[in-house]
């Protein structure tokens, strides 16, 4: 019978949640890593007992914990995140230290079809491919060198590469997105760089509409139609129809469209939901009303969705990494907070429940489909 994987990263330790197909009993496994930072955490496509898990200290630094078993157990593979144990500096792809500080890996994208080749994005912003596991990285350092790289400023939550999408149909493109630089697409593989910000306005900036600088929150694609992006921006809820190429507003009605997360359904590729924040002074819901707006028309127009989230009350946050979909026949959809609950729905958005509550500030929430 099918089931899925919760994939839970928190401010204190990993927690795996597990249910069948019916998504009404959880088991809850964790907390693993106890007291370290767990930024991200994410499975294989390739191999469902492939996890990786980015584990952050501010005393030990870096490491890269991996699974080969779905979370049973975990080894770290040391992989030069850190040079010569010391925080802050970092072996670069030529083998020497590099004056560009690194902080830490905010997210975690193993390869569609090998999970042996995994993608790492970095504080300050730096994109990272593995093809052993994770053992050994090498910078694939076009992004760095583009021409645009002096003007990348980091955002209230530092400089960090936080979004890597690959596309299912051409293997030589990804899509990046970096706080407060903007998106960037690759057709090679990583090799070069474009930045793919126009239609994007940033009024806080000197030059609003300039190539770079704008601060990009999420982006997401259905994995059916790649070509097509929605990204939360700081500001704005957004769409591209041509590999971001250009970007259009589609916030319609949102009560706000400040916010980070968002994300598509796994079988509807019009279907798109976020989870909208009061403002980029006060991050909590407006109202303190926790509500999840969807909207089945690709944007414009949009539907709160409050049937059993907390409707009074409530001040947590829902941050960037921490919104996920389920690919089984009824799309589940899955969120946590800062107030350490994470809430599932197994009907696209219509109901919901909380899986967990009382977990550490959540930091990222990934599903894995098991058959």
């Amino acid at each position: 019978m099918s089931g899925v994987r919760v994939l839970v990263g928190t401010r204190k330790g990993a927690f795996i949640l597990t249910s069948d197909g019916k998504r009404k009993q959880w088991d809850v496994s964790g907390p693993h890593f106890t007291g370290w930072e767990i930024y991200h955490v994410k499975g294989s496509p390739a191999d469902p007992d492939r996890l990786y898990a980015s584990q952050s200290s501010g005393w030990f630094g870096q490491l890269i914990q991996r699974s080969s078993d779905g979370g049973n157990t975990w080894e770290p593979v040391d992989n030069k995140f850190v040079y010569d144990g010391v925080p802050g500096t970092h072996q670069w792809y030529d083998g020497t230290p590099h004056p560009w500080e690194f902080k830490r890996v905010w997210h975690i994208e193993p390869s569609l079809t090998d999970p042996d080749t995994v993608y790492a994005g970095v504080e300050d912003a730096a994109l990272f491919r593995s093809t052993d596991g994770g053992k050994s990285w090498a910078e694939l350092s076009g992004l760095r060198k583009h021409g645009s790289g002096p003007h990348w400023q980091p955002g209230a939550g530092g400089m960090c590469l936080h979004t890597i999408l690959l596309d299912p149909k051409d293997p030589a493109r990804i899509y990046i997105a970096i706080s407060a630089a903007g998106a960037f697409r690759s057709d090679d593989a990583g090799a070069t760089w474009k930045p793919i910000n126009r239609g994007l306005v940033s009024p806080h900036i000197p030059d609003p509409d300039a190539e770079v600088g704008h601060c990009v929150h999420r982006i997401a694609m259905n994995q059916s139609r790649p070509d097509v992006l929605f990204m939360q921006k700081h500001w704005h809820v957004m769409r591209s129809d041509d590999r971001g190429d250009h970007w259009y507003k589609v916030s319609g009605n949102l009560p706000t469209d400040f916010g980070f997360a968002i994300d598509v359904h796994a079988h509807e590729p019009e279907t798109v939901y976020v989870v909208p924040i009061k403002s980029d002074s006060e991050h909590f819901p407006l109202d303190g009303q926790l509500r999840v707006y969807r909207s089945k028309t690709g944007g414009n127009e949009w539907e709160p969705l409050t049937n059993g989230l907390p409707q009074k009350d409530c001040y947590v946050n829902v941050l960037r990494d921490a919104m996920a979909v389920d690919s089984l026949d009824s799309c589940g959809v899955y969120f946590g907070t800062t107030g350490g609950q994470v809430y599932a729905s197994a009907d696209a958005g219509d109901n919901w429940a909380p899986i967990v509550r009382d977990l550490p500030a959540v930091l990222s929430v990934e599903v894995q489909t098991l058959s």
